[in-house]
């Protein structure tokens, strides 16, 4: 609407800012009655409003005078860092919203309140451009965009400003002030499109977006505030900016959703080997209902630990967090199968539905289809369009390819190198089956990706991550809405290429497609983690313990390391112990958690516990390694470096472990060299170097920066 110069004020021996108005808007609006409503701007004196020094009229152009502001605009810096803090964020609105509200107790509605429109000078926030600043209430009698110019930006525009309503007051630019809260938070403005046109016509269909969906470490209450000052209807608003700041930091209790836990189904078959095909009906119960945003629904790995019922049902429910069980049993007998699901308030043990299947085997999909939507009737969840077609998709014609995948699925969870093994046979199997199975690709590339990280198995990363590119591929070739493929692209952008707006960006994805999988939440919250987004990374890995009570609270304790808050690492630590006192990794880590707070003869009894838990893990052996070194038992970490050696003749050991005992020796250049051959073959989890505390004394060495450079860390 306008032409920026930089200009010399030759009087005053100064920089200036003039900004001419184009003809079009200048011929609207008139000279007379641009001269009134500019002396109103003139007036205002606030700390975060740029003030106005001169205006008039020349050759027919009306034009303004401006102080020069050093600095960059919240749009150039937005540019350069996508996102904010949520405290950043907030102090700036916090500033936007103090100069806004003395912007309207003086009549006025700013119109085009935007990033572009908010100078960063000396870390303040301050408001500019004023061009087509009006008295609240009033509009021009004509339209401006009859002339071909559009009162306002489309992204930022209020929807009745949009509409060419006659009448705005403050409201109106509070709107604009949410929609740049959500665009510092989130990257993006909440409605785009390829055309103004475009992303007016979503703002009045579409629903207010929640910036937690995309960022889940923002606080309940800046989701509220943002979705208030959202509001279609301007009464629905705040009544002002201070309103809204006052709102984005007050506390905000987040209604609950209903909650179920899908107990597992009892196996009635003659036969015990059809043990699997009930843990796989539980499974895809679970999998269905987690496609349900308005449900909290705990994970598969969670409920398995209750399938003896050694546990009241409230007692089963109080555990998983779970107001609603749903229990239930399979009896198979040839091509028939015979399904009873039941649905009890775990509370007080009432029945709230209940259903008997007896049907062919090939009725299998339509059966978990219909289990899951009941659920959602009975609990009266709210069933998007989207989400009800995605519950009915059939995912194969093939009962015999869904019992390999079945059974790939039962193999996969032993985490072990023979699991892992068994796995791929029977995925492989479901694939020769039936060629268009998306989620028997999608297992496949899990199992590999896991493979190639190090967690079990004996392939070399290059061969694992490669196999398990082109399986991901394939299934999302095949269905891309199939989230778990979504999860395991993110792994591979993360973990290969290094590439982390796309990890993240395909991190939302899946959990978008699947709001209840704990174990998206858990892995975007390890990416978050290893570009030290710890917060973030927190608030993610949280949410995936809400959703698998009794899993992922390992990596939380991680997490809490990496960030230095080592009580709350020792407590989570402590707590996961509890539940699992066999578990190599969280011995492991808690031996960590003694050692970074000066206690050395407990932290090296743990990691000795975490080897002899897990003997053949060349993890803990080189974990071990690096603490005695540490601890001036260099004899012995020297021991455990032949050691690993040895076992690399026989099998593949990473050299991000071999890196592990060379930093504790203070070999840096050995450490280096050996962290270089785990980036070129993506091997041990070297994603995670960055914060690694067992890589600290390295962050000095400039072979190290440079690492990080080329993993896009730098």
């Amino acid at each position: 609407m306008a032409t920026v110069y930089l200009a010399d004020d030759l009087k005053h021996r100064r920089k200036v800012a003039i900004k001419v108005l184009r003809s079009e808007l200048g011929s609207l609006l008139g000279p007379e009655r641009f001269t009134q409503e500019i002396e109103v701007v003139a007036g205002l004196t606030h700390p975060h409003i740029v003030p106005l020094y001169d205006s008039g009229e020349a050759d027919g152009l009306l034009f303004f005078v401006m102080p020069y502001v050093r600095g960059e605009s919240l749009r150039e810096k937005l540019t350069r860092e996508k996102q904010l803090t949520v405290a950043e964020a907030i102090g700036i609105i916090r500033q936007v919203a103090a100069a806004l509200d003395h912007f309207h107790a003086h009549g006025l509605v700013h119109r085009d309140l935007k990033p572009a429109n908010i100078l960063m000078h000396e870390g303040e926030a301050m408001v500019t451009d004023f061009g087509i600043a009006l008295p609240s209430g009033a509009l021009p009698e004509k339209r401006i965009t009859r002339s071909g110019v559009m009162v306002g930006t489309p992204s930022y525009m209020s929807p009745e400003q949009a509409a060419g309503e006659r009448t705005l007051d403050g409201r109106s630019d509070v709107y604009s002030l949410g929609v740049m809260l959500y665009e510092m938070l989130a990257g993006e403005p909440p409605y785009t499109g390829p055309t103004a046109q475009a992303v007016i016509a979503k703002r009045f269909t579409d629903p207010v977006p929640s910036i937690r969906r995309l960022r889940p470490a923002v606080p309940v209450a800046v989701d509220e505030a943002i979705k208030k000052a959202l509001a279609n209807v301007p009464a629905d608003r705040f009544p002002s900016g201070g309103a809204m700041v006052e709102a984005l930091t007050a506390p905000v209790a987040a209604p609950k959703s209903p909650s179920v836990a899908v107990l597992p189904f009892l196996n009635f078959s003659a036969d015990p080997e059809n043990e699997f095909f009930a843990d796989g009906i539980t499974e895809d119960v679970i999998a269905q209902l987690s496609k349900i945003r308005s449900l909290k629904v705990i994970s598969h790995t969670s409920v398995m630990r209750f399938k003896k019922r050694e546990l009241s049902l409230k007692e089963i429910g109080a555990r998983l967090d779970a107001a609603n069980l749903l229990e239930g049993s399979v009896r198979r007998a040839g091509s028939r199968v015979r399904i009873v699901a039941q649905l009890i308030d775990a509370e007080n043990d009432r029945h709230l539905w209940a259903e008997t299947y007896d049907r062919d085997l090939t009725d299998i999909f339509a059966i978990q289809s219909d289990v899951a939507l009941q659920i959602a009737a009975a609990l009266e969840a709210e069933l998007s369009p989207e989400e009800r077609t995605r519950i009915k998709k059939q995912p194969t014609d093939d009962v015999q390819a869904y019992q390999s995948y079945l059974m790939g699925k039962h193999c996969f969870i032993r985490w072990t190198e023979e699991g892992f093994d068994q796995a791929i046979k029977h995925f492989d199997q479901a694939i020769a089956r039936d060629k268009d199975y998306a989620p028997a690709y999608a297992g496949l590339g899990y199992v590999y990706t896991e493979i190639g990280i190090g967690v079990a198995g004996s392939l070399p990363p290059e061969e694992a991550f490669r196999k398990a590119k082109a399986a991901v591929d394939k299934a999302l070739e095949l269905d891309p809405e199939l989230a778990e493929a979504h999860v395991v692209l993110a792994h591979l952008m993360m973990s290969c290429d290094y590439d982390w707006a796309g990890a993240e960006a395909e991190y939302r994805r899946a959990i978008e497609l699947n709001p209840n999988s704990g174990i998206s939440y858990d892995s975007y919250g390890l990416m978050l983690s290893s570009l030290e987004r710890y917060d973030e990374a927190l608030a993610a890995q949280e949410r995936a313990h809400e959703l698998d009570p009794v899993t992922h609270r390992m990596d939380i304790a991680t997490t809490y390391l990496r960030a230095g808050r080592y009580d709350e690492a020792v407590r989570a630590i402590t707590a996961c112990l509890e539940v699992d006192p066999y578990l190599a990794l969280g011995h492991a880590t808690q031996g960590w958690a003694y050692l970074l707070t000066g206690k050395p003869e407990q932290g090296i009894a743990s990691l000795r516990r975490a080897v002899s838990i897990s003997p053949d893990s060349t993890l803990y052996l080189a974990q071990l390694g690096q603490a005695l070194a540490r601890t001036g038992q260099t004899d012995e970490a020297r021991e455990i470096l032949r050691q690993l050696n040895e076992m690399s003749a026989q099998r593949y050991v990473s050299p991000y472990h071999m890196a592990y005992v060379y930093t504790g020796l203070g070999e840096y250049d050995r450490a280096m060299d050996y962290l270089e051959q785990a980036y070129e073959a993506r091997s041990g989890g070297i994603f995670g170097v960055k914060g690694s505390f067992l890589f600290a004394p390295l962050r000095g060495q400039e072979r190290f920066q440079a690492l990080l450079r080329k993993m896009n860390l730098g």
